[in-house]
């Protein structure tokens, strides 16, 4: 049977009928899909929607404006320019989105200009410590070493590097409490 008595078929609700149209309108459908989406999954998917919509929509065919196979190519064109336009949209709305959030906010300006002027602060009290302490300090805190590897640095004790950083560290509290 050719397409065109098999929609009449299928529009009646034959589903042997649907079957064997679907055997014969698969192939051509995913290949005009595929050409306009480009993407297999999403080319997959926009076949099974057109396929799905074929079966629902059969009773709207009508032999006198054109043959079956033309008439399912056109409702597979429509629906996969119709899922490209919908990603491109979706495309333009992140980069849009993208873009708003590229700018920053009044808020991250302050707060960047806030922890500029906590570092100088900061510099501002470690310049008042010894420089032994703010050497310690330094090299735990900035550097990253731990009590002992700033030892091992230092060539010095722990628990001189432990007092100094103990009293350096309270010099920082003491000096930070009034930046607060």
């Amino acid at each position: 049977m050719e397409a065109d008595e098999l929609l009449v078929l299928v529009a009646g609700g034959d589903q042997k009928a649907f079957e064997e149209l679907y055997g014969i309108v698969s192939g051509p459908v995913f290949g005009l899909v595929r050409r306009v989406v480009r993407d297999a999954a999403q080319s997959e998917e926009v076949s099974q929607e057109v396929l799905l919509e074929l079966w629902r929509s059969a009773a709207r065919f009508d032999p006198g404006r054109g043959s079956a196979l033309s008439w399912i190519l056109t409702l597979a064109h429509r629906r996969a320019v119709d899922r490209v336009r919908s990603a491109r949209a979706a495309t333009e709305r992140e980069q849009r989105e993208g873009q708003r959030a590229h700018h920053p906010a009044f808020d991250q300006v302050a707060e960047e200009v806030e922890a500029g002027l906590e570092r100088e602060w900061v510099r501002r009290c470690l310049d008042r410590l010894t420089a032994l302490q703010r050497q310690s300090v330094t090299l735990a805190y900035y550097d990253g070493y731990t009590y002992r590897e700033v030892a091992e640095r230092l060539s010095l004790p722990l628990g001189t590097v432990k007092t100094r950083m103990r009293d350096g560290l309270t010099r920082l509290r003491n000096c930070l409490g009034g930046a607060a």
